[in-house]
């Protein structure tokens, strides 16, 4: 396991249990004391979690300062994203006139699409790529590329999509707090999002459990501006204020 799959599997505890043991952690990650507790040094250290005797506790607020590579969230969470973009491709239909916002989930989801006659929009150079190789009219908004995600940011980018009128929406998102609400760590792919939402009738974001309670650097919309599809989530208090779908408890 990557070093940073497995501080995003630690968290990813802490965030369901609140405190967890280093012992507790060796069984769950399959890993040695020695490496558990180096982690969570490292992650104390960034400020992402409280170290204490034998285990560690999650913050008030967890604040995430990187952000990985495209290629590093590939390998996170990849179940949990499966059933999540199967259930949003089943959303799209030939007539919709969809956005899709640059990212690994959104980009799952082009696995299950089974639409023929839709048209597309992204931001996404990968996702782009995969649709046109897949016979689908897809768009590029001009811009500059963010090697990181891959990403189509800038001015320009948004300019690009300002006179568009979009049905539907799928958006990706870095955190998801209930008082910040949806976030990214970069200031231009939140711009960018805000101005592609801004354009859809319907604003879907697409998130695994591991993204709630989370914040990064600058929130690009409101809670209660999109709704939110997930596996099953146990905080029922972002049920209270925006639409929650959630794949494991949907009929």
């Amino acid at each position: 396991m990557l070093t940073p799959e497995r501080h995003e599997r630690i968290l990813q505890k802490l965030r369901e249990y609140k405190t967890i043991t280093v012992q507790e952690l060796t069984v769950q990650l399959n890993c040695s004391e020695s490496t558990i507790r180096r982690d969570l040094s490292a992650l104390d250290a960034e400020g992402l979690l409280k170290k204490i005797h034998g285990g560690a506790t999650l913050l008030d607020e967890e604040v995430m300062r990187e952000e990985y590579t495209v290629e590093t969230k590939y390998s996170l969470h990849t179940d949990e994203k499966r059933r999540i973009a199967k259930m949003a491709a089943l959303m799209i239909h030939d007539s919709d006139f969809v956005y899709l916002d640059a990212g690994t989930t959104t980009e799952c989801l082009l696995d299950y699409l089974t639409c023929r006659d839709t048209v597309f929009v992204t931001n996404g150079l990968q996702i782009a790529r995969r649709l046109s190789s897949q016979g689908h009219t897809v768009y590029l908004p001009a811009g500059r590329v963010k090697f990181v995600t891959d990403a189509v940011v800038g001015g320009r980018a948004i300019e690009s999509i300002s006179c568009y009128n979009f049905t539907l929406g799928f958006f990706g998102v870095n955190g998801i707090t209930l008082q910040n609400g949806y976030t990214t760590p970069d200031e231009e792919e939140a711009r960018m999002k805000k101005a592609a939402m801004s354009r859809c009738r319907r604003k879907i974001v697409l998130a695994d459990p591991s993204k709630f309670g989370l914040l990064t650097a600058v929130t690009f919309a409101p809670l209660e501006a999109a709704e939110i599809l997930t596996t099953a989530l146990e905080d029922t208090r972002y049920r209270e204020q925006t639409t929650l779908l959630e794949v494991d408890r949907l009929p």
